[in-house]
């Protein structure tokens, strides 16, 4: 009885121990944290990655419609110029480059520019006095390149020493020559390329001749990678490459932010300015002014608008307040707006010169002038002899915000009774074909190339108010020149193209101001108290604002700043460094 009270004892126990497991939980395990480990980026000292808004071609610095931050910047690390921006605005001598330039001659008025021996290009072809010439012969001749007043001047460029001196012979003295003959371009291959002039340069570079060269573009990916020029002759960059990367505003502020862009040169709206102010003190940011106002053109020669009473009331339907606001986005360019014709905000010497009540629309005087015109208002629209009033209005629809303004003027124009239908091109178009194909023109009398009537005619050749870039970068006599001076026959007979400038503007009561303040005659500030006043008379030209980017660079990068005025940071890339990230 004992040893089975014992043994119930024992199973009774064991029992026990069994149904305590059953019901509790084992205590837990306890074990360390297992490690993570986070790989490091290798910082790579020898490259830079550069975030910009857009890496779209064309890359002719030259042309209008080319005048982007990217197209500039290449132009800068690329391309050679003889005369480089210093930091007080003044032209300095590329010494890298060349020798020598200067006038050796009053009559006929000569300068000549002597070429460093060694300078090449890199496919080993010597830079030479051919390049001189094929700018030249170009820029006098093409449409819709930049500042061409100075080149029309030039009657020969000849070479001597086997090319490396040029001899540039002029019509009349020019004392802004040493805003000539900038970003030269490689006429051994150009000249017979296909495309020439614009499509050789539309993807991509074919030679370079400055401190850095292109390895690739890709538009696709929105990249484009620059890399140390080996055959440069000048002295070796600090980086080993560069690469532009295309981002939207947030995918920019983001890079940024994680140091994957090392810097960073964007136009961005106020809703990207905070959150780049947010950033902090980790990127440092800075206005950089372009070399560019965006401006709104009523072009005389567009049979429309030769009428200068219809001019007049375009002028009136425009609210210039709101095109800025929307134009600019609430970003740098908001600050810069443009009161004068000729000269940009930033630039020494601009004072503004609009006069009171231009772009404030104003619809009574609108209704006014129309009525003066001849024209009969009905169920809203504006009729002259049963034709609707319909304006063409062209704008670059491959570059912003040309085409954002183009819509928003659309409006206004509606908003007073006047039909407007936008002219859907390309900047290349818009400047090498539609802007030029109407012929001279006077304030008074019109011709064009093939009619066209009020309800639209030919797009091609009828627009009647474009929204474009116009660049300032250059002299500024030139700048005036290019921009309102008529152009009839070059120095050496040959006829030139019809069109005097992307407005078609043409005053032969003008002209001899304009070309005194070319040939330094007259001083500028003495040529504008007489053109300005007169241009807002005619209603030709309405400026908006300057564009202008912000560089936000960060602490990685050494050397970055702002750049020379209207020129930009790219101009100070060579001696950029990057820092090893610890």
């Amino acid at each position: 009885m004992r040893g089975r009270s014992a043994l119930l004892a024992l199973t009774a126990a064991v029992c026990a121990l069994l149904t305590a497991c059953t019901d509790s939980p084992p205590p837990p395990l306890v074990s360390a944290p297992p490690t993570t480990v986070t790989p490091t980026r290798p910082t790579d000292p020898t490259q830079l990655v550069v975030g910009v808004d857009s890496v779209k071609g064309g890359y002719n610095p030259h042309l209008i419609a080319n005048q982007t931050t990217v197209t500039r910047a290449l132009g800068e690390l690329v391309l050679p110029s003889v005369f480089h921006t210093g930091v007080d605005g003044s032209p300095l001598l590329d010494r890298t480059l060349m020798v020598s330039a200067e006038v050796t001659k009053a009559n006929p008025y000569t300068v000549t520019y002597t070429i460093q021996p060694q300078a090449a290009w890199g496919d080993g072809a010597p830079i030479a006095a051919e390049d001189f010439a094929y700018l030249w012969q170009n820029m006098r001749s093409q449409p819709g390149v930049v500042d061409p007043a100075g080149y029309r001047l030039i009657t020969g460029v000849s070479a001597r020493d086997g090319g490396r001196v040029a001899d540039v012979t002029f019509s009349q003295p020019y004392p802004g020559w040493r805003s000539l003959f900038n970003d030269l371009l490689p006429a051994h291959v150009l000249k017979d390329a296909p495309g020439g002039w614009t499509g050789a340069l539309s993807e991509t570079f074919p030679a370079a001749g400055g401190p850095f060269s292109i390895r690739n573009i890709d538009q696709d990916r929105g990249e484009i990678l620059l890399q140390r020029n080996d055959r440069y002759w000048g002295q070796s960059t600090k980086l080993q490459q560069i690469v532009l990367r295309q981002a939207g505003p947030a995918d920019l502020v983001g890079a940024l932010k994680s140091a994957d862009d090392q810097l960073a040169v964007l136009d961005p709206g106020d809703s990207t300015m905070r959150a780049l102010n947010e950033l902090g003190k980790s990127v440092t940011l800075t206005t950089v002014p372009n070399p560019v106002v965006v401006e709104v053109l009523l072009r005389q020669t567009a049979p429309r608008l030769s009428d200068p009473t219809l001019r007049a009331a375009v002028f009136a339907a425009i609210d210039r307040d709101a095109l800025i606001s929307i134009g600019s986005g609430g970003g740098p360019s908001a600050s810069l707006r443009a009161d004068s014709l000729v000269l940009a905000p930033s630039q020494p010497g601009y004072k503004p010169s609009i006069p009171a009540g231009v772009g404030t629309p104003n619809h009574d005087l609108v209704n006014q002038l129309l009525t003066q015109a001849g024209y009969t208002k009905t169920n809203g629209s504006w009729i002259r002899d049963g034709v609707p009033l319909n304006l063409v209005i062209g704008a670059p629809n491959d570059r912003a915000p040309y085409s954002q303004l183009a819509g928003v003027l659309q409006q206004q124009l509606e908003a007073a009774g006047i039909g407007a239908t936008i002219l859907n091109t390309s900047g290349d178009q818009l400047f090498g074909q539609v802007l030029p194909a109407t012929t001279t023109t006077t304030p008074t009398v019109t011709t064009t190339t093939s009619p066209a009537n009020d309800q639209g005619g030919d797009p091609v050749n009828s627009v009647d108010v474009a929204i474009v870039p116009q660049a300032v970068g250059g002299d500024p006599a030139s700048v005036l020149a290019a921009a309102f001076g008529c152009r009839g026959a070059l120095p050496d007979g040959t006829t030139a193209l019809p069109a005097a400038n992307p407005a078609g503007f043409c005053d032969p009561g003008l002209q001899p101001t304009i070309e005194a303040a070319l040939t330094g005659a007259m001083s500028l500030p003495d040529a504008l108290s007489t053109v300005e006043p007169a241009l807002w008379q005619h209603h030709v030209a309405m400026p908006l604002f300057q564009l202008a980017d912000v560089l936000a660079t960060g602490s990685e990068i050494t050397g970055v700043n702002g750049g020379p005025p209207l020129v930009g940071p790219f101009a100070g890339a060579p001696t950029w460094r990057r820092a090893v990230r610890r």
